[in-house]
């Protein structure tokens, strides 16, 4: 058990004895650091998970306090398992992106980091010192499966985790997009059923709709990730031929999971002749000292197609991603010569020349150290505005939060209204093809905070406020 966890079972035990009773004002995070000796993210961390199970309350510039003892009511369970014959979500999808395309608005929504994050300066010299070497011969060398060389570097970061891949399964693409919707059309055909998680990216969902593949949606949740009893239930009741998951810092609860669930998940699809599509843009940016495995580690049958990318970790622009494929990389080098033809050649030889310096580390030490931080301000400053009914779901990686509004609010209409104020949030009917995600809303907490962020979170909290009372 984690130390958060720990944290929160010792004050729930402490309400169940009367230690604290319904209605007494819990210890602030910063009396509670003191009495632990727990770090403040891990103290936050607690009473944000005793929150999100309605064992304390947030209330606005007082602290917490434990909740109202509940009547408990016979209600229906949420659906574990939902099927979609037809996945119709890219239209939605495409209409809240655009609205918050405009330079002006303030970009909560986004699904990429501040790029003032990234260390563009030494990109852009590498990028300018292969410009001026790159040969006309360079574009037929680095057709698929890609760039020897970077295929390569990626092949021995692999290594780095004790994972044994070989830059000949490797294939670069134009990001991680190009190659989960490669590696998911390696692998099925029109009208098979494809499990993915329910919230999840709704990159997969555009993918399934343009593929005309049929979803079957796992329940994932913010603290434990994906129902694997669900999913065995979904393996069992359905024909399925691939499983689109992230099993690290996940979008767009953040969640990430356990290397004995992972093991638990690589084990159940193998028993069903399943292949997994890991989809893995965000594992380096873990908060801790070490970095998680993928699911493709714990893979021994060359089952899972492992697909990343630098756009969320070093640099967006350049859209350089790629698949592990094993015994797919064939088939997809064979795709993407139909679909895209290559990858960028001065990219991916910019990011060659960029990772020989042997500072991506470096970057990525003082990437993730100021993520954490940035999103442990946003996190507080939310909390220290929003009306007390909204929850506010924390998780130790990546840069997004997931707020809860109160049953029955629409996320999709605090979208409008925000966007009319020059405020972006990525509703929660974005990440599913049904409503149970639609009082939520994923926030970007990676911006540098500073006046005009601020004022937008406040902003939002008179918005629930005004919808709530209509």
């Amino acid at each position: 058990m984690k130390k958060y966890q720990q944290l929160a079972q010792q004050i729930k035990d402490q309400i169940e004895l009367g230690v604290w009773l319904p209605g007494d004002r819990l210890p602030s995070l910063r009396e509670q650091v003191t009495n632990s000796g727990m770090s403040f993210m891990t103290v936050g961390h607690a009473y944000q998970v005793l929150e999100s199970q309605g064992v304390i309350v947030a209330r606005p510039q007082s602290g917490y306090y434990v909740a109202p003892r509940q009547v408990t009511r016979t209600m229906p369970a949420p659906a574990k398992v939902m099927s979609d014959e037809t996945v119709d979500i890219n239209t939605y999808i495409f209409d809240v992106l655009q609205a918050s395309c405009d330079a002006s608005v303030v970009p909560f929504g986004s699904a990429f980091p501040d790029p003032r994050l990234f260390p563009l300066q030494q990109l852009n010299r590498s990028l300018a010192t292969v410009g001026r070497t790159v040969a006309a011969m360079s574009v037929i060398e680095n057709l698929p499966p890609g760039n020897e060389a970077l295929r390569h570097a990626i092949a021995r970061r692999y290594a780095q985790q004790g994972m044994q891949v070989s830059p000949d399964e490797i294939v670069i693409t134009a990001g991680a997009l190009e190659a989960l919707n490669l590696s998911l059309q390696a692998v099925t055909e029109p009208g098979d059923w494809v499990i993915v998680e329910n919230p999840c990216f709704y990159g997969a969902l555009q993918a399934l709709e343009r593929l005309r593949l049929k979803a079957v949606s796992v329940a994932t949740d913010p603290l434990h990730g994906i129902d694997l009893t669900a999913l065995k239930q979904a393996l069992n009741d359905y024909p399925v031929k691939a499983c689109w998951l992230m099993t690290n810092s996940q979008n767009p609860l953040g969640v990430t999971l356990s290397p004995e669930k992972k093991q638990q998940l690589v084990a159940l699809l193998q028993e069903h002749n399943v292949s997994l599509i890991e989809d893995d843009v965000y594992s380096e940016l873990y908060f801790g000292r070490e970095r998680p495995l993928p699911a493709r580690a714990y893979d021994e049958q060359g089952m899972t197609l492992h697909c990343s990318s630098f756009s969320k970790c070093l640099v967006a622009g350049f859209r350089i991603g790629w698949v592990a494929a094993g015994k797919h990389a064939k088939r997809i080098q064979q795709l993407q010569l139909m679909s895209t033809l290559s990858t960028s050649t001065p990219m991916q030889l910019a990011l060659v020349d960029y990772l020989a310096t042997k500072r991506y580390d470096t970057h990525l030490r003082r990437l993730r150290r100021m993520l954490a931080e940035r999103k442990q301000h946003a996190w507080q400053a939310l909390h220290a505005v929003m009306p007390a009914e909204v929850k506010i779901h924390h998780s130790e990686s990546g840069y997004f939060l997931w707020l809860e509004l109160p049953e029955g609010m629409d996320a999709g209409e605090l979208s409008k209204l925000a966007i009319a104020q020059k405020i972006s949030i990525a509703p929660g009917k974005m990440f599913t093809t049904g409503n149970a995600w639609a009082n939520y809303f994923r926030l970007n907490a990676s911006w540098l905070w500073g006046d005009r962020e601020q004022q937008a979170i406040v902003t939002l909290s008179r918005l629930i406020s005004q919808l709530r009372e209509s």
